[in-house]
């Protein structure tokens, strides 16, 4: 009987152990600044990559949004699309090219959240905006990134100023 107390015990002993080794490490971690950008930083440069290999899941997805964008073809417009995502990621890994990112970023989110508008049948469910589409969730957390950009140029804006 005791023995089937103790395995639950010692595993969650294991994780407590292990999440205290972290907090040590974050408490003496500048945890508002690289913590957030380097995450931002795989997130667009790999998605960005897989748009330039079309290899990307969401590849038909952005081609049926930007089919009506001038100069270019709804596939080239990917692989630009793509290459700003590239850019987005590498931009907030330094942090003299906050500003750059930041710009790259809301200039970028304009263009995600426009699905939202032009493709209601695909990113919610019987067009309802309350019943999002597994696309739909897909654009709505982008709003935590944002957020996340904005803490970042919070950081970064006050370094500068002061």
């Amino acid at each position: 009987m005791i023995s089937i107390l103790i395995v639950p015990f010692s595993f969650f002993y294991f994780q407590f152990k292990i999440l205290f080794q972290v907090m040590r490490i974050m408490y003496n971690f500048n945890t508002n600044d690289y913590l957030v950008r380097i995450p931002i930083f795989i997130i667009f440069f790999w998605f960005g990559l897989l748009k330039i290999l079309d290899m990307s899941p969401a590849q038909q997805f952005v081609q049926d949004t930007v089919y009506w964008m001038p100069f270019l073809s709804a596939e080239n417009w990917t692989y630009v699309i793509g290459i700003w995502e590239m850019l987005i990621g590498l931009c907030f890994l330094f942090k003299k090219t906050t500003i750059i990112a930041m710009m790259l970023l809301f200039v970028q989110m304009s263009g995600t959240f426009l699905p939202l508008i032009i493709l209601p049948e695909v990113t919610f469910q019987d067009s309802n905006p309350f019943f999002p589409t597994l696309e739909g969730q897909y654009i709505i957390k982008n709003i935590i990134i944002i957020t996340a950009a904005l803490v970042i140029g919070r950081a970064y804006l006050k370094v500068k100023l002061i």
